[in-house]
């Protein structure tokens, strides 16, 4: 193959380069049929263990949703699959009604609208609450953009609204790094609210927090949906019953029951494989 003929393999007619595509944003989300996530038939595979074995979840617009579920369940991964970050064998994965989920890179899933709070919370730690939500700002992230960017009044609005949410306006000026365990986990729930996310996927936010600061995590999180759709993987069921408005429990990769609490603790197969333990 001569050099002219390599280049028309390289440089492909029909290929649309990543420079070149659309950017996927959260104003082109449609929530016209009332759910904001649709999971369909959704499996995967690692080393012959099946993680999620025909998985099919909706999300309504604007709920809190409590994910449980026994280790091993495929929670973690149904949360890799919604990011981007692992990619399911077979089924479909909308955001919205348009948004095929499947077809976008980690990133581009973040800019449409989907935040990630993982169990271990990662906060800039010596860079003070204020630097840290401003630094998660949603906006242009290229070096020179960043290096000459100015605040506006909206973003210093913008700023100390989610200040006041995650309860940390007082300590604007504190450096992450000193703040207490809970304090980190509402820092890093407010930098994802920075982004202006529709939907918020929050990993075992209570782990290793007081029971004070786990009734104001509470608090945070029944605050935060209406607006926004919340989606909470957690182990300790004295949280979840604090919160939960639907629960849905996961087995072998699949949805073994769901519904109110209530509901859930009296279901004689959960009681079996989860609760009972």
């Amino acid at each position: 193959m001569n050099s002219v003929d390599q280049l028309r393999e390289t440089v492909r007619r029909d290929e649309v380069f990543n420079f070149l595509k659309p950017r996927i944003q959260a104003r082109d989300l449609d929530l016209s049929h009332g759910n904001i996530l649709y999971l369909e038939d959704v499996s995967v595979s690692f080393d012959g263990f099946k993680a999620i074995n025909n998985l099919n979840l909706y999300i309504e617009a604007g709920e809190l949703r409590c994910i449980i579920g026994p280790n091993g369940a495929g929670k973690t991964t149904m949360m890799d699959i919604i990011t981007g970050k692992t990619r399911p064998d077979t089924g479909t994965a909308y955001f919205g009604q348009r948004i095929d989920l499947l077809r976008l890179s980690e990133p581009e899933i973040a800019q449409a609208g989907i935040g990630r709070k993982f169990q271990k919370p990662t906060v800039f730690e010596y860079h003070s609450v204020f630097e840290n939500l401003e630094l998660a700002m949603d906006g242009d992230k290229r070096v020179w953009p960043t290096l000459f960017a100015r605040l506006s009044s909206e973003q210093a609005d913008h700023i100390d609204e989610v200040m006041h949410t995650i309860g940390l306006h007082e300590h604007a000026g504190k450096l992450a790094g000193s703040l207490s365990h809970g304090q980190k986990q509402w820092l890093e729930i407010g930098m994802l609210l920075m982004q202006n996310p529709h939907l918020l996927l929050v990993d075992e936010p209570v782990a290793g927090m007081t029971h004070q600061e786990m009734d104001r995590t509470a608090e945070l999180l029944t605050s935060l949906a209406g607006e926004r759709s919340v989606v909470v993987v957690e182990h300790d069921m004295d949280f979840v019953r604090s919160i939960a408005q639907k629960v849905t429990v996961l087995h072998q990769g699949s949805v073994l029951a769901e519904g109110s609490m209530d509901e859930v603790q009296n279901d004689p197969r959960v009681v079996e494989v989860y609760l009972g333990e």
